[in-house]
């Protein structure tokens, strides 16, 4: 059995957003260093498969990633497409003018939610990462750009413990003040838990947060990803990261394991009836693809499910 019994459920959103991370974050964590045209390739196969957003890579420093050293070089090879938005990582006034340069349109920032995460993270301090940020998204939204911010440790830190919610509502009530666009509430450890998840979203409610600026980013550490993911769209979330074929980590982070799976939120989607445009074939054939090219399996259950029939008969 290939696809999921529709069973739709009315207390869920009727589409959701995918923002698909694999070429960024799933790739940033990987042990070698993967060719310039194979990232290109993937970006252009996920744009492909109908995802509306597909983050292209990171303006850091070589030496910080060096898996995104080749950022200006991806960016600059792939296709701009109507139908699909390419947002770039940018840490500071440096990364936003490369991306500038390059004709970015969307770009993102990643800020802290705890001390310790910002230094390791930012060489920079809780409070001092905001001075760090302001005039980046100032400067890209005198540009018609639109801003993403990513909020790391929003629910667990691996040096400071479970992260009291108030705190992180502070977090991303700075994010807006500064002028993101939309904020992503990013479980890095992927500790989060279902009731969790849905107590943050009604303080964020409660707290003057538009439900449509917030979007979840979950690692599936415990095997919670999936859960936490419905626990999110029942609170009225409708944008969800994930990555192709599980992919990811974090290199500041090494209690980070793989995103959630593209191709797992995608089944879950398909089985409630929720609309969000890709086509589950395309996506797994590609991170089939790029499976090969790491030279090992993906952590994806769907792949696992129905990709093993596929290895089988190729």
């Amino acid at each position: 059995m290939s696809l999921p019994m529709v069973v739709p459920d009315p207390g869920l959103p009727s589409s959701v957003t995918i923002w698909e991370v694999g070429p960024r974050d799933g790739l940033q964590n990987e042990p070698g260093i993967i060719d310039t045209s194979t990232k290109i390739e993937f970006i252009e196969r996920l744009g492909d498969a109908g995802l509306p957003i597909v983050e292209a890579s990171s303006f850091v420093r070589p030496d910080r990633v060096p898996q995104l050293a080749d950022a200006a070089e991806v960016v600059g090879g792939i296709t701009r497409r109507t139908d699909v938005r390419h947002p770039v990582l940018v840490p500071n006034m440096r990364g936003l003018e490369t991306a500038i340069a390059h004709g970015v349109t969307d770009i993102a920032i990643f800020a802290s939610a705890t001390e310790t995460f910002a230094q390791r993270n930012l060489g920079r301090g809780y409070d001092e990462q905001w001075g760090m940020f302001d005039p980046v998204v100032s400067a890209a939204r005198s540009q018609d750009m639109s801003v993403r911010g990513y909020l790391s440790m929003c629910f667990g830190d691996p040096w400071e413990g479970a992260v009291p919610a108030p705190q992180v509502v502070t977090a991303v009530l700075r994010l807006r003040d500064l002028g993101c666009d939309t904020i992503s509430l990013g479980d890095t450890i992927g500790v989060a838990t279902p009731g969790q998840v849905a107590d943050l979203i009604e303080r964020l409610v409660v707290a003057g947060v538009p439900l449509g600026v917030l979007g979840v980013h979950f690692h599936d550490t415990y095997g919670q990803a999936l859960a936490n993911t419905l626990a999110a769209l029942r609170a009225g979330v409708t944008s969800v990261d994930a990555s192709a074929g599980g992919l990811g980590g974090c290199p500041y982070a090494k209690a980070a394991t793989g995103n959630l799976a593209t191709e797992d939120l995608v089944y879950m989607l398909d089985g409630l009836g929720i609309e969000h445009g890709v086509d589950l074939d395309a996506l797994i054939a590609t991170s089939l693809w790029l499976e090969a090219r790491l030279g090992r399996p993906s952590p994806s259950r769907v792949l696992r499910a129905r990709g093993d029939n596929t290895r089988k008969e190729s």
